[in-house]
């Protein structure tokens, strides 16, 4: 297959740069081979026809910070293989999973899972022991087996073991990833309490579910050890103002489906009420997006959790909670995030991958992504494409991918982490496009 000479196309460098229209040559192993007049010159002396692609953008690719994988060989909703192949098409040229897994990835042994390249699969060890936050994990051992952190589960742990943990300081300077969260404390909830929560006749989950274990968090980010927090899936316009006030603010992420969805946006049947932390109001939702805006909250988590066929039938209150973000036939979380905050609310470019792929980044303690010829960690993404009409089923076995009914406009049309057969880049014209400045 010769290789293919985009004409025109939206270059996103890195961090700091702007949009600049060039031209750029992909050769059919998905390595960028030249930028500029340079991919210009070899196109037309390969006697190559260009492909208009103004309407597109070549950026790096992102980073999703934290997901889940239970069962990496067998899993009925999802494997290694089908999530890398999920991630790829959507983008995702680097996914930080969780320990949560059957056996729980607590020691080096279950710290060895690994994605070819172009691909990058890190992995965060445990913080406790078995996931069961009775006793410390072997907290040097795993990061000295490649751990890039570690993760407690999905809510807070004893707050005497967590300070602990700190205070022994093995982990430093590697984050410590915990959830401001207290299942005791949800009262058997699942929805954010509100008045939208009471329409839809879900039981309600109180802000004291995140706000008491927030708060203890706060006070332990400011105290010897306390550097190395992070808090994972913040979900409250409560939590982003007791955030704001801290004297100390640790990094935070927020996952991407509390920035697209809330209480009053699903239909009762739709795919998303279900989630861990809970789906927020109107009104989190606005918060969370400010606080990102803003900083106080640094990057956006895919936090992939999928569920197969047979449970997504069970009633909301019986399965597993939950979304499939790393979905779509090429792409989910970007579509739906460019449509939301670039078209409308204004953001650049350069913003939306300040959250999607170099804060993911920095928060990793990996250094940040950037377009460069001879790599292949590139994606050219078309924000005016129908992802309905992209060839091809989701790669995910998911069977809880939302917004299927109603897919975001957008697709990632091609990426230098899959395969030339699976570029979507047949039609001869790219519709022209609006972009705001980087």
């Amino acid at each position: 297959m010769a290789p293919r000479w985009l004409q025109g196309v939206q270059l996103l460098r890195g961090p700091g740069a702007a949009l600049e229209p060039l031209d750029a040559l992909i050769g059919a192993d998905g390595v960028l081979e030249d930028l500029g007049a340079q991919a210009a010159q070899r196109g037309g002396a390969l006697g190559l026809q260009p492909i208009p692609a103004s309407g597109w953008i070549l950026a790096p690719v992102l980073v999703d910070p934290h997901s889940v994988l239970e069962d990496p060989w067998d899993g009925r909703s999802e494997t290694l293989a089908t999530l890398a192949a999920a991630a790829a098409s959507g983008g995702y040229g680097t996914v930080a999973l969780l320990p949560w897994a059957r056996p729980w990835r607590d020691r080096p042994e279950r710290l060895t899972l690994r994605w070819p390249d172009p691909q990058r699969l890190l992995l965060w060890g445990s913080f406790s022991r078995d996931g069961a936050d009775a006793d410390l994990g072997p907290h040097a051992d795993q990061l000295e087996a490649g751990a890039i952190g570690l993760a407690c589960g999905a809510e807070c742990p004893p707050l005497s073991l967590l300070e602990r943990g700190l205070l022994l300081a093995e982990s430093a300077p590697r984050p410590v990833l915990v959830a401001p969260r207290q299942s005791a404390l949800t009262s058997g909830g699942f929805v954010r309490e509100g008045v939208e929560a009471l329409r839809a006749g879900w039981p309600p989950d109180p802000l004291a579910s995140e706000l008491l274990p927030l708060a203890a968090l706060l006070i332990l980010a400011d105290r010897p050890g306390g550097q190395s927090l992070m808090l994972m899936n913040l979900s409250t316009a409560a939590g982003v103002d007791a955030l704001a006030r801290a004297p100390r603010r640790p990094s935070v992420t927020v996952g991407w489906w509390h920035l697209v969805a809330d209480s009053a946006s699903l239909a009762p049947t739709d795919e998303g009420w279900r989630v861990e932390p809970s789906l927020g109001t109107p009104a989190d939702r606005e918060a969370l997006l400010s606080a990102l805006r803003q900083g106080l909250i640094q990057a956006v988590a895919v936090h992939h959790q999928p569920v197969d066929a047979e449970e997504r039938l069970l009633p909301l209150d019986q399965r597993r909670p939950g979304v499939a973000g790393h979905g779509g036939r090429h792409g989910l979380v970007l579509p739906a995030l460019w449509q939301e905050l670039v078209e409308r609310r204004h953001w650049t470019a350069a913003e939306l991958w300040q959250v999607l792929s170099w804060g993911p980044s920095a928060l990793l303690r990996q250094p940040p992504e950037q377009i460069a010829a001879g790599s292949r960690r590139w994606l050219l993404f078309d924000p005016k494409a129908r992802s309905g009409t992209a060839p091809g089923p989701s790669p995910s076995r998911a069977a809880n991918q939302p917004l299927q009914g109603r897919p975001p406009l957008g697709v990632v049309r091609a990426s230098g982490l899959t395969e030339a057969a699976q570029w979507w880049l047949d039609p001869p014209e790219a519709e022209e496009a609006g972009f705001p400045p980087a």
